[in-house]
């Protein structure tokens, strides 16, 4: 065995290897593992140029790979966007807005878009277009919610130009004052276009602050353990122009995530020319480890494309969606392209699976990857079906940010299994997780492994009953080695084993032992992808060897509050004690702290056991 690049020795390593499912060192040579065993025997096969590092007794875990990421719309423009993801107050949220409202420069905007809800906050409520405008009565500002509406303050309604001559855009509503002028409230009906099309009439970076805008967001994203993702396209994401950034990256070796990527349509009505076109163009798996095709969608048609508002009705797709829909996957089989269709409730997904058993009978689909994302409310019966027909589904974690909407129209009962994860687990489909981000969801892994685990929205209902919820390993496996059946790697990523690509991660805790009400504040401390240390802080800093240049513009939002929980604010609350304070849900205030819980939690005492000493003095707050 040749001499390894670098040896982690003294860890905790959770392998996900089932023939080694525990081990304490690894020896990576070439960006692959080599060992994966005992301290003794992994150490000595060390040489003089071999990086060795301790790990004292912290927990590893193999990368995490996000199945359902707009990593490449999303680097473009994360440096120009305000993150209101993991905060927890709109007080909190409106003081970051005022302070970026004094730095961003004119005609630039302050925008917030999406990957939060007004769910998570204290106040359980978005701000109002009068608190907009009374914090920015010149700097335009763009609230993106979800994919359900956003919030315009009047200097964005004139950057926009939206008056009351404006037309209302199909599927949507600009919503207007008594004399016909637009309020500054956009609403999805359901469809979500005219939400993309506000956005798109923004400023936006030049290339060169794209590029740098792109090493930010995978810098984030690494820095809370993810280290590949899968891109599903996107609105106004147009190939191959708006993938020149993650080319240059990928053509410089720059990239830090591993990325798969798939082609998303822009033309309704043209997407059989997209897709007989970039047949031709691009070829299936053309690249490398780090930035491969993947095939096509999530959008393959638009007629088949139902918006998951679960403020309104579900949409009822238009009778042509299942010849579109035909005409397009025939091209995809017989190019052999996989491909990937977003389909949030059964009568989609139902309606789509009568086009692709057609098409079977003739064209057969077998070793095609294909796979619906999202599917909240599908049935067993297409389960089955798609397992027949050797398809999967890649779920995410949206319903942890819309699950208060879906239980106010549909009831408890209906949501219990929004998606069933458990259920498809024992039918054994192919299945993964993801987030969906960056705008209906947070990219932040650590979220959806907690909604798995628990079955909890961030706003703090319980969802889910526990038969649909899912212990931590098999949560860990829908994280890592299960998504690489979606880009077809597998045996090549997600588990710590020899010959495997040497990505994993060190976690600021340990993922089996923590509380559960802990494991969405999860960082890492130690990303390593391909054997090369991407990101470190605290004991491994010194081993970092991703070096950025500070985010690009000056007034960039990044440079102020980081990302996700603004985790550049020295001051921040932490975490867990402003989430408890918000999902407090007690039918009676504690007698010694009221329904203010995350002060007991967080009192310094020189106890060891903060709970049982304050429930020995008549506090209820232990029982929360």
């Amino acid at each position: 065995m040749s001499t390894p690049d670098l040896i982690l020795h003294h860890g905790l390593f959770t392998t996900l290897d089932r023939s080694n499912p525990t081990a304490s060192a690894v020896a990576i040579k070439d960006g692959v593992f080599t060992a994966v065993g005992s301290d003794q025997d992994v150490t000595k096969l060390a040489g003089p140029l071999t990086k060795v590092i301790n790990l004292k007794g912290r927990r590893v875990l193999p990368g995490l790979i996000d199945n359902h990421l707009h990593i490449i719309r999303g680097g473009l423009n994360f440096n120009m966007e305000l993150r209101w993801d993991g905060v927890w107050s709109l007080s909190d949220a409106m003081s970051m807005l005022k302070r970026q409202v004094a730095i961003t420069p004119p005609p630039q905007w302050v925008r917030v878009v999406g990957g939060f809800t007004e769910q998570q906050f204290a106040e359980k409520r978005l701000p109002t277009i009068d608190e907009l405008n009374a914090a920015a009565p010149d700097t335009p500002v763009f609230l993106l919610h979800l994919y359900d509406r956003a919030l315009l303050n009047g200097a964005a309604l004139r950057a926009v130009g939206y008056t009351k001559d404006t037309p209302e855009p199909p599927g949507g509503e600009i919503t207007r004052d008594a004399n016909g002028n637009p309020t500054g409230l956009l609403l999805a009906k359901p469809n979500a276009n005219i939400l993309y099309a506000t956005l798109a009439k923004g400023p936006k970076l030049p290339f060169d602050y794209q590029v740098n805008s792109t090493r930010h967001f995978m810098r984030e994203l690494n820095r809370l353990g993810v280290t590949g993702a899968i891109d599903a396209g996107g609105g106004f994401q147009n190939y191959p122009d708006d993938y020149a950034v993650i080319q240059k990256l990928s053509d410089e070796g720059q990239l830090t995530i591993r990325l798969a990527y798939n082609l998303f349509t822009q033309k309704p009505k043209g997407e059989t020319d997209d897709f007989l076109n970039w047949t031709k163009t691009s070829k299936y798996k053309q690249g490398t480890d780090y930035f491969r095709h993947n095939g096509a969608g999530e959008m393959l048609v638009f007629s088949a494309a139902d918006f998951e508002d679960f403020r309104v009705p579900r949409p009822d797709m238009p009778h042509e969606m299942e010849g579109e829909l035909e005409g397009v996957v025939r091209i995809l089989v017989q190019n052999k392209w996989p491909w990937r269709l977003h389909a949030t409730y059964d009568e989609t997904i139902s309606r789509s699976l009568d086009v692709f058993e057609k098409v079977n009978q003739d064209m057969p689909l077998e070793g095609l990857h294909w796979f619906f994302d999202h599917a909240e409310t599908i049935s067993d019966q297409s389960i089955d079906r798609i397992a027949a027909l050797g398809g999967g589904i890649a779920v995410q974690h949206r319903m942890a940010y819309q699950g208060e909407y879906f239980v106010e129209r549909y009831g408890f009962g209906a949501a219990e299994a929004t998606p069933p994860v458990a259920k498809m687990l024992a039918k054994g489909v192919k299945i993964s997780a993801g987030t969906d981000a960056t705008r209906v969801a947070s990219y932040n892994p650590w979220v959806s492994l907690a909604w798995l685990i628990t079955g909890r929205t961030v706003g703090g209902m319980q969802l889910y009953p526990q038969r649909n919820c899912l212990d931590r390993e098999t949560a860990l496996r829908m994280w890592t080695e299960n998504v690489t059946w979606f880009s077809n790697e597998e045996g090549k990523k997600g588990r710590i084993q020899a010959g495997q690509l040497a990505d994993l991660i060190v976690p600021d805790r340990d993922f089996f032992s923590c509380a559960e009400n802990e494991i969405a504040d999860t960082t890492s401390l130690l990303t390593v992808v391909g054997g090369k240390i991407v990101y470190g802080v605290g004991d491994f800093a010194r081993f970092d060897e991703n070096v950025v240049p500070p985010a690009m513009p000056d007034w960039s939002p990044v440079r102020t509050f980081g990302g996700y929980g603004a985790w550049r604010e020295p001051a921040r609350q932490p975490a867990l004690a402003q989430r408890i304070a918000v999902s407090c849900g007690c039918a009676n205030q504690c007698n010694v702290h009221g329904h203010n819980h995350a002060t007991a939690w967080s009192s310094k005492l020189p106890i060891a056991d903060l709970k049982s000493f304050w429930g020995a003095l008549g506090c209820a707050c232990w029982a929360v």
